[in-house]
């Protein structure tokens, strides 16, 4: 039986009952002190000011940083895990739920998606742009466990290097890829963030 097709924009992640995984990088300043304290602003290197990235796709963040090798302000990948309940307030947000104004406060991208040898896929994976002004908010909380997976990522690039015939379901195994499935979200929010009907571009 063939595998069923992939929709086009999907949110894909890391879950349980409570939490999703989203990823983001930053110099080691700020994710050691992020790590130690378990608050993303433990940091005055941090700027509560500027827009900040989410990305749930582990092999999108991996692309994004070059498995933390890319450059020193992305030299250390942290892992975030917030409430579903916070994920999808903020992607509400994304789509103007929220807000006196109504128009939406933060930023939804879909881009597309890599595998973990960073080649392109047809699919989409979702970047999530969180703003200045809900900033404070979401580091003081929404953020309920930061954790340091760097050396995962580096790791994999090894044994990818290393190992060119070894398949996915094996590095899930050696816990080097996170088991990801699809995140499930209402169907009004769906369309709001156009993963239903029609797949044109949204960038």
């Amino acid at each position: 039986m063939a595998k069923p097709k992939t929709p086009y924009r999907q949110i894909r992640a890391l879950y349980d009952d409570e939490t999703i995984t989203v990823y983001q990088a930053y110099n080691k300043t700020i994710a050691s002190a992020a790590v130690e304290k378990q608050k993303l602003n433990a940091s005055p290197a941090f700027r509560l000011t500027r827009m900040t990235w989410i990305k749930p796709s582990w092999a999108w963040m991996l692309y994004r940083a070059g498995y933390s090798h890319k450059d020193a302000g992305q030299e250390r990948i942290l892992a975030l895990k917030m409430r579903h309940a916070d994920f999808i307030d903020i992607l509400e947000r994304g789509v103007g739920v929220e807000g006196a104004t109504g128009l939406p406060q933060v930023r939804i991208q879909w881009d597309p998606e890599r595998t973990v040898r960073l080649g392109r896929l047809e699919h989409r994976s979702i970047q999530i742009g969180i703003p200045g002004s809900l900033s404070e908010k979401w580091v003081e909380e929404m953020i309920v466990g930061i954790e340091d997976v760097t050396d995962k990522a580096r790791e994999l690039k090894r044994v990818l290097d290393e190992r060119k015939d070894v398949g996915t379901q094996e590095l899930v195994a050696l816990g080097l890829v996170p088991a990801e499935r699809p995140f499930e979200l209402a169907e009004e929010l769906q369309k709001g963030l156009r993963m239903l009907g029609d797949v044109g571009p949204i960038e």
